[in-house]
């Protein structure tokens, strides 16, 4: 597995920047090799961030129709809730490029507007393993697990990263691929999420932390590694890289 790699940036707009090149180079390098990218986001901050893909030279440099875009957790409620991860992605990012709709995997729609959670994870799995069979997405030879080409992740103040919080049983979970949870300390309450090996069998993960509020976390996690934190356990297949602003790395 790869060892964590940090870099921290003077401001947010460069590392805004610098993740916009990483991404953009990683589709390239992807598409060459294998005539498609598989590209895994989450929620939060980071739809602005990636601001800068929408933009030249990117926006006209990228094959965005062989993009296959994925959600590392989600909230379970409606498309069109402001709450959404789909729909946060959608305004600030993927309406912007021409990704085709058929090549962005969304929660189920109908059972997602209805709260339930559990069969939300099993609908999300169930897609997956349909995009295993079509060749979409490969099973890591290592891990046994869906392998994404490229995840950008985010992590709370608290040290929680998609929907695996601290002290919660999710990140133990080994047997599926998307579980859910129904208590997240972080409203809302309920979500879906990528479990723990799913995650780390990506071939690069990229998290992306701004602002003083995690600060203290990104400490625990840079000079501890404090595993209680459930962000401390990411890893990844080829690279595991960590973007931080100043505000971020300010306690380190």
């Amino acid at each position: 597995m790869a060892q964590r790699k940090m870099i921290v940036f003077p401001t947010k707009n460069e590392l805004s920047q610098a993740m916009a090149e990483y991404t953009a180079n990683l589709s390239t390098k992807f598409i060459k090799e294998k005539g498609l990218f598989t590209v895994v986001l989450s929620g939060g901050d980071l739809i602005d961030w990636l601001c800068k893909l929408v933009q030249p030279p990117y926006i006209d440099s990228i094959e965005w129709s062989k993009w296959h875009v994925f959600w590392v957790d989600e909230r379970v409620c409606a498309w069109e809730d402001p709450d959404s991860n789909y729909k946060l992605a959608m305004e600030g990012f993927l309406s912007k490029v021409p990704i085709p709709d058929k090549n962005i995997y969304a929660i189920d729609k109908h059972w997602a507007a209805d709260g339930n959670a559990e069969h939300c994870a099993a609908l999300y799995e169930e897609c997956l393993k349909n995009l295993v069979k079509e060749k979409i997405i490969p099973i890591s030879k290592k891990t046994g697990y869906p392998e994404f080409d490229l995840q950008l992740l985010g992590m709370g103040p608290d040290g929680h990263m998609a929907s695996l919080f601290p002290n919660h049983p999710q990140i133990n979970e080994k047997q599926k691929w998307v579980t859910h949870i129904t208590d997240s300390p972080k409203l809302p309450l309920k979500r879906i999420t990528f479990t723990l090996p799913v995650i780390n069998s990506s071939l690069y993960n990229l998290m992306a932390i701004c602002d003083k509020a995690p600060a203290k976390s990104v400490a625990e996690i840079m000079k501890h590694n404090n595993l209680s934190l459930p962000s401390a356990h990411l890893s990844a297949q080829v690279e595991n890289v960590w973007y931080l602003d100043q505000a971020a790395a300010s306690e380190l």
